[in-house]
């Protein structure tokens, strides 16, 4: 008995993915929970495993194609057996409704939230997306174009069909030419330019590059830079690194990072916020963004409530979220509902730097890498491991000084670690 591939729920508002690729071949051989195929959500890559053994009979959704949650991509079973499935609907033939947009500046960008808003109707019927943004960009009148769609619904191949078909646009009439007006001459001809590469945008990529100039567009950015002296954690590291290892857990100075966050924001509750036009929003739950690089580009995995976590609890989630990041295991859950976010920009030798706030969160903080620099400690100088912590914030809710106050307090745990 065959067994269908489905694309499954994804995560709250959540609604279509595109496939990206396919991990196994037609006629190859199944098992049960084999990764079987990568879809992209606008925040995630994720992998898709089989529900049951057998050979891959039939892939009926290719790579580039965007489908609805509850497609059927592919088809599971015996060799021998015989599969005839309709056509799934694509990019063309979504039939989902688009989510709200009210409170959109609080919520990160999806696919159908990227373009000014469209008519989603052509002659009494829904239209996805994509047909509605290219009746907008081509000006087509809908009600002309004949669907070929399930119910007649008209999808993309029948949108391009008929910008193919229309009769190219009249030249503009010109005036006679007199014997004695002197012919015209064609302009010179210009040289050809070489065109560089384009590489396409990923669906991650697009969703960071339109999230980072939202974010600037709607927050007034301020970023403010301190140095703390990590003597206090490297102590401490180095005291209990192996005692973590036995557990399987490793032992990096993000967690001691997001335990100084959490706890700064406890002091100051008004740096885990969010503005609104009614008011700022006072978030209750700490959940702390963990800025994580990727081949393809940026994802943040948030650790949900950050602060009822002890130091094996935060080390074991960031290695946990960092592993899973990587390789794109990571659910759509997992990205959702941050109130705060850190970028450790120093694992790569950063000093400092000035993040984009991740919306539509108040602050961002960096932690540059840590250097051996001389310091002049009460009077004496000395040689400590420093790093700067950068905050960017939102100035629209905090002030100069209570931001100030906010990474002073993060520099305190960091310093009187124990």
């Amino acid at each position: 008995m065959s067994t269908e591939i489905v694309l499954p729920e994804m995560g709250e508002g959540v609604v279509e993915a595109t496939i990206t690729r396919w991990l196994k071949a037609e006629g190859e051989p199944v098992e049960q929970d084999d990764p079987i195929l990568e879809v992209e959500t606008d925040k995630v890559t994720t992998e898709i495993v089989a529900e049951a053994a057998g050979s891959l009979l039939k892939i009926l959704v290719q790579p580039g194609q965007m489908v609805a949650v509850g497609t059927v991509l592919g088809i599971i079973g015996l060799p021998e057996e015989d599969v005839s499935v309709p056509s799934p609907k694509t990019d063309g033939q979504v039939d989902q409704p688009v989510p709200s947009t009210a409170g959109a500046a609080l919520s990160y960008p999806r696919h159908h939230d990227r373009h000014p808003p469209y008519s989603r109707k052509a002659a009494g019927k829904r239209v996805s997306p994509v047909v509605a943004r290219m009746a907008v960009e081509h000006n087509l009148d809908l009600t002309q174009i004949t669907g070929t769609g399930h119910n007649k619904r008209i999808t993309k191949k029948d949108v391009l069909a008929y910008i193919e078909s229309r009769p190219p646009a009249s030249p503009a009439p010109t005036a006679p030419v007199s014997p004695s007006t002197p012919t015209p001459q064609p302009p010179a001809p210009v040289p050809a330019k070489v065109p560089g590469q384009v590489v396409p945008l990923t669906g991650i990529r697009r969703a960071i590059a339109e999230h980072m100039v939202m974010s600037k567009a709607t927050s007034p950015h301020v970023t403010t830079v301190f140095e703390a002296d990590f003597s206090a954690v490297m102590t401490h590291r180095r005291a209990h690194k192996a005692q973590f290892a036995q557990k399987g857990v490793r032992l990096t100075f993000t967690p001691y990072l997001i335990a100084a966050i959490a706890q700064a924001l406890q002091v100051h509750p008004m740096a885990n916020s969010s503005w609104s036009d009614e008011g700022i929003i006072l978030r209750p739950e700490i959940n702390i963004g963990m800025a994580t690089a990727l081949e393809q580009g940026l994802i943040v995995p948030v650790i949900k409530q950050a602060d009822e976590l002890n130091l094996m609890g935060l080390a074991r989630t960031v290695n946990d979220l960092a592993e899973r990041a990587r390789s794109n295991k990571l659910t759509p859950d997992e990205v959702r509902g941050g109130t705060f976010t850190l970028t450790n920009h120093g694992v790569s030798g950063s000093l400092f730097a000035t993040p984009i706030i991740n919306q539509p969160q108040c602050g961002i903080l960096g932690a540059g890498a840590i250097q051996e620099r001389v310091v002049v400690i009460d009077g004496m100088i000395a040689v400590r491991p420093m790093a700067y912590l950068c905050l960017t914030f939102d100035h629209r809710i905090l002030d100069g000084a209570t931001a100030d106050y906010f990474v002073a307090e993060v520099k305190r745990v960091l310093e009187s670690w124990q």
